[in-house]
This record gives C-alpha cells, sequence and structure tokens, in this order.
C-alpha cells in the first residue's frame, strides 16, 4: 500500500509505503504519527502514487493542466531512452576514438580485478617474478595498463620507504 500524505507545518508532499508508527517529513523534518498525517490517496500501485504527489504539486504552483497534457513518467522515461544518444556514437561525434575509450575501460577492469591501484600492481610484478629489473618490473606493469614513468617513480618509492630492496638492478620485497 502506498500513501500520499501531506505536512501540517511545512505542506510538504511525499509518498509513504506501508503504514508506519511515525513519519518524518522529509522537507522540515518534522515527526508525527502515521495515522495523523493527512493522507490524500491510498493505492498498490507505487507508480499512481507518484503521479498522484506530481499532479498535486503541478496544481500548486499553477500548471495543473500543463501536466495533464504531459505522458505519465514510465512512458517519458521511455522516449527519453529512445532520444538519447548512445556512448560509442557521442564519443566519435566528440573526436574521440571509442575504441580506444572501450580498450582503457577493459584494462582498468583487468585491473581492478587483479589487484586494483598502480602501486598493487607494481607490487604484484614483484611477487610474481623472480628477481626482476626494472625493465621486467616496466613491462609487466605496462601489460596491466601502468606507465612505465609511474612504474619507475613506485620502485624508487618502495626503496626508499624500505619495502623493496634493489640489488645489482634486481628488485625484490622485503
Amino acid at each position: 500500500m502506498y500513501a500520499v500524505v501531506g505536512c501540517s507545518d511545512c505542506s510538504a508532499l511525499w509518498v509513504v509505503e506501508g503504514s508506519p508508527e511515525t513519519t518524518r517529513c522529509p522537507r522540515c523534518g518534522s515527526r508525527r504519527q502515521h495515522a495523523k498525517r493527512r493522507t490524500f490517496v491510498e493505492t498498490d500501485d507505487e507508480a499512481h502514487a507518484r503521479e498522484v504527489r506530481a499532479s498535486m504539486l503541478a496544481n500548486r504552483q499553477g500548471h495543473g493542466e500543463d501536466y495533464a497534457d504531459l505522458d505519465d513518467y514510465e512512458t517519458l522515461g521511455e522516449r527519453a531512452d529512445e532520444a538519447a544518444v548512445d556512448d560509442e556514437t557521442y564519443l566519435d561525434a566528440s573526436g574521440v576514438d571509442s575504441e580506444a575509450v572501450a580498450a582503457a575501460g577493459e584494462r582498468a577492469e583487468r585491473g581492478a580485478t587483479s589487484g586494483g591501484s598502480r602501486k598493487e600492481t607494481v607490487l604484484a610484478a614483484l611477487r610474481d617474478l623472480d628477481a626482476p629489473s626494472e625493465d621486467e618490473v616496466v613491462a609487466y606493469a605496462d601489460e596491466r595498463g601502468v606507465p612505465a614513468d609511474y612504474t619507475r617513480t613506485a620502485l624508487e618509492k618502495l626503496v626508499r620507504a624500505g619495502e623493496v630492496s634493489e640489488s645489482r638492478g634486481e628488485y625484490r620485497l622485503l
């Protein structure tokens, strides 16, 4: 059951599901027993309750006739989806290579599932490779979408922080 109820303090209207013991006004925050709230409509259909509320708000603003000329929210939503431009068309029209964007998204997804951050990718390289050189770590990270300059900087920082050691050009986790 859905009900369109009103606040006696600020005249706000909202939709309440079920029959709670108390309700709080979303605008002014006043809390009242639900039974004492003014109920304008009760219905089993949530969409109908929302339509009634929207109609009441339109009437308050003097746009009741304009609102009556509109279709319901569901129909308007379907029309909006049909009229919208898909992502690929938008990117291509903006001069952005949509295939490159899709590839970047796939790389990001692979990175997110294999450990997450760039730093985690560098650390994974150090775990997975046996005494890797800087170039091997850079190649490993590059395959997973981490830029080479970031990887080199991360290695330097990890060595300075004492998390990684470097000896004769080979790195290992501590």
